[in-house]
């Protein structure tokens, strides 16, 4: 009689009995055995979306088939006997079981993010005669790359190949993607030639991006070349990564040609090819031509999209441009393209840079109407303007308006307003302010403590600078060459010489190069303490150094030099520096008013 298997059909013709209820069946009937029934244990069968466009899902080649160890194809009649109870069984089953068994825990390894313990299983499995399944080595591949360790992703695919899987085009372009994203564009390249299947458009896309983005268009124009030999079409997606390459490095008008090739290939330029043409040709200066290619986009068979307006709009209001750009933002009303968050950001901002606060506040309140909610790149402009205006009060209401309408301030707008106070002299309040940040969920920054220690330095009370140096490296932030030299400015000023000097050799232990600015403030700490020799030998230290000193430099020490006592001699070697060009006269003439006292 037939064997009669019940299955749950594939579109390899494989069977398995997750679902019963399908009534497909496979007629064997060569086989002349009673009834029996082969069931087939399976792993979860994912399906996956291809990168192909002319095939839109593939199954994943299961790994408990592959009981002759070729990755998914039946064992032969040879290989098969009957049990005792007449069920037909494999020589391989056992195995065949281990390997959804370890390709179950290898995916929940990587589901986990356990990579370093997922990839320590894969060798193990493999080791053992099992075939890894490429869903979750693929997984695990993605997973390292993410994590920055594309060594470790490129030894998941070693083994994956050496297994005798057979990884598909998505595993390759995980890893080809990893490497891109890196900046490892010639191992990506690499992974390329040494690919087992045929490459897709996904994968030259990625890697031509890569290199575009790096400025090597000639190299992606040879990569160009490969693609077409290995009959791979281009799609739009990858013209128009060219086309923006070539606008950036050699013109719109080059650009051009690339585009025409494209249509006489069939390929039709959309919203996103026309948008970085406009780019390039705002980019360029040709505002007019960039709003009559707009105007003209529909007769190319293209709608321009918020996008397409935005980028004028910006270029607009780049070039002081105003009437035309509340002109665009009617017409884009009138044609039904809706303007986004970013088109008010946009206004916004060049009004505040022009000082026009009231219109800026007039747009912000009519975003909502639009079905635009204002967020903080709306209100930051606004702060900024009013802090230039010195206009505080405007500011910290604006602030709380902010909060109120449920638009929570990001660190741009607390610098905003530190750096305004800082210079505003209300230092305790930025001190406050500060304070306050972690309680309103903005963790402070490098910046942040910067422009503090900097006002508490500037006032005098580097006492409190310390103490935030100590705060900011408590909490991971490192000093950088700012943070030490608004201390050792702070302290020299206040004639706390010694420690000045101390932090200034702190900050060359740690690496960081001192620049001029920190020399003089060293400098004029010990020509105001009358140290002037010292200073005279800190400024052949600066040169041994590889500094060069500016100009304030040599006022600092002639300065230094009077205050001693030597006003004859400060004189004479300032008129010296004049004469060789070291000192404008203008700055001598300035040091001689300064010191008129002096110099008699």
């Amino acid at each position: 009689m037939d064997l009669v298997l019940p299955l749950n059909q594939t579109h390899l013709g494989f069977s398995s009995v997750n679902n019963c209820a399908h009534k497909d069946t496979f007629r064997v009937s060569s086989l002349g055995f009673n009834n029996a029934c082969f069931c087939v244990l399976s792993s979860d069968c994912d399906m996956r979306k291809s990168s192909n466009p002319s095939r839109k899902y593939r199954r994943n080649p299961n790994p408990v088939l592959a009981m002759d160890g070729s990755n998914g194809k039946l064992p032969t009649l040879s290989n098969t006997h009957l049990s005792d109870n007449g069920h037909l069984n494999s020589m391989y089953s056992k195995t065949s079981y281990e390997d959804f068994q370890s390709n179950n825990h290898l995916r929940q390894l990587v589901r986990n993010g356990e990579l370093e313990e997922g990839l320590a299983f894969l060798e193990n499995m493999v080791s053992h005669g099992d075939i890894p399944d490429i869903i979750p080595c693929t997984s695990l591949i993605r997973g390292f790359c993410r994590v920055g360790k594309t060594k470790k992703a490129t030894r998941v695919l070693e083994i994956l190949e050496n297994s005798g899987a057979i990884p598909d085009v998505i595993t390759y372009n995980v890893l080809i993607s990893g490497y891109c994203k890196l900046g490892e564009i010639d191992n990506a390249l690499n992974v390329l030639d040494r690919m087992s299947v045929p490459p897709d458009v996904v994968t030259y896309n990625t890697i031509l991006r890569s290199l575009c983005d790096s400025g090597k268009l000639r190299q992606a124009m040879e990569v160009l070349d490969l693609q077409l030999q290995k009959e791979c079409y281009p799609d739009v997606i990858t013209y128009t990564i060219l086309i923006e390459a070539t606008c950036r490095e050699s013109g719109v008008g080059q650009a051009m040609k690339l585009v025409d090739e494209m249509r006489s290939k069939g390929c039709k330029p959309d919203v996103v090819t026309y948008n970085v043409l406009i780019n390039g040709i705002c980019k360029e200066g040709r505002l007019d031509e960039a709003i009559k290619f707009l105007n003209n986009m529909p007769s190319y068979g293209c709608q321009p999209n918020v996008i397409t307006h935005n980028i004028i709009l910006r270029s607009m209001c780049s070039t002081g441009r105003w009437m035309d750009a509340e002109k665009l933002l009617s017409d884009m009303l009138r044609k039904g393209c809706s303007p986004s968050v970013v088109t008010f950001n946009i206004l916004i901002n060049f009004l505040c840079r022009k000082g026009l606060l009231g219109r800026a506040i007039n747009i912000l309140d009519k975003m909502p109407e639009h079905g635009c909610t204002p967020n903080s790149l709306s209100y930051n402009p606004l702060l900024h303007g009013f802090c230039k205006e010195k206009k505080m009060d405007r500011a910290i209401e604006y602030l709380d308006i902010m909060v109120s309408r449920g638009c929570y301030p990001d660190i741009v707008t607390y610098n905003t307003l530190l750096t305004a106070l800082c210079k505003d002299g209300k230092v305790e309040v930025a001190v406050e302010l500060l304070n306050q940040l972690g309680s309103k969920g903005c963790a402070p920054v490098l910046i942040t403590y910067n422009t503090v220690i900097d006002g508490l330095s500037k006032m005098g009370n580097t006492e409190r600078a310390l103490e935030l140096l100590e705060e900011m490296v408590a909490k991971g932030l490192q000093p950088d060459i700012i943070t030490y030299s608004s201390l050792v400015a702070g302290l020299s000023r206040e004639g706390k010489v010694d420690e000045s000097i101390k932090f200034f050799h702190d900050l060359e232990g740690l690496g960081i190069r001192p620049n001029a600015i920190t020399y003089n403030s060293v400098m004029l700490g010990l020509c105001k303490a009358r140290q002037t020799v010292r200073a005279i030998d800190f400024l052949a230290y600066m040169v041994s150094k590889g500094c060069k000193p500016t100009e304030a430099t040599y006022t600092i020490l002639i300065e230094g030099i009077a205050y001693e006592g030597c006003a004859n001699e400060a004189l004479e070697l300032l008129n010296e520096l004049c004469r060789i060009g070291v000192v404008k006269r203008s700055s001598a003439q300035n040091v001689a008013v300064r010191n008129a006292g002096i110099f008699k």
